[in-house]
């Protein structure tokens, strides 16, 4: 009898995702930090909803994080959907680099097991806090502050200023250690993609 071909293993389900606020779902260019709360400021990043969302038809559930001050974070995420939930953790306690907030974080979304745990985020900081927890991690080239640019700047810059400062902020954030460099959000669902392949394989963070 002929041998029956093995089927490919399914790509294993993530378990949660934690996103920065500033520099990656909202405020292009983390600018809140250095000018403060302005409106435009509060505009979500490129492919940042349609991001959350894929992750809540999957069912995988998901925060975000930031170190600013609580009424400057809400007024941040107005324009996010509710059901995204906010980490609680002061930033005045164990602050980033420290791997509480992303722990905290975890727990507050009931989360049992750090296997399959994501932390996006263009902020170097943040990203050493998801490492220091244990996380697989994913920084963000464009939008985050290591370019530092508002979304007006950033379209101003001809293509090759633009792939300039993507290339430096690139070699920065996998100099920190990540798992995987993106430009902005709307290239997520491709990376945690290839993240689940990479726990399918064996890998981890």
């Amino acid at each position: 009898m002929p041998h029956a071909e093995a089927l490919p293993l399914a790509a294993p389900n993530l378990t949660a995702v934690l996103f920065g606020l500033s520099g990656c779902l909202v405020d292009f260019g983390a600018r809140t930090r250095q000018h403060g709360v302005r409106a435009e400021h509060a505009e979500v990043t490129p492919g940042a909803l349609d991001s959350v969302l894929s992750l809540q038809r999957q069912q995988i559930p998901c925060a975000w994080l930031d170190e600013l001050a609580p009424a400057v974070s809400r007024s941040l995420a107005a324009a996010l959907p509710e059901w995204i939930k906010p980490s609680q953790h002061p930033a005045t306690i164990n602050p980033w680099p420290a791997p509480n907030a992303c722990w905290q974080a975890l727990m507050a979304l009931n989360v049992e097991r750090l296997d399959g745990c994501v932390l996006v985020s263009g902020e170097p900081r943040l990203l050493q806090s998801g490492l220091n927890a244990g996380l697989w991690t994913i920084g963000l080239a464009s939008c985050g502050s290591l370019c530092g640019l508002a979304p007006n700047e950033w379209q101003a810059l001809s293509q090759k200023e633009r792939e300039h400062l993507r290339g430096k902020a690139t070699v920065q954030l996998f100099s920190l250690g990540v798992h995987s460099v993106i430009d902005h959000l709307g290239e997520l669902d491709t990376c945690l993609a290839d993240i689940s392949l990479r726990r399918c394989k064996g890998e981890k963070p």
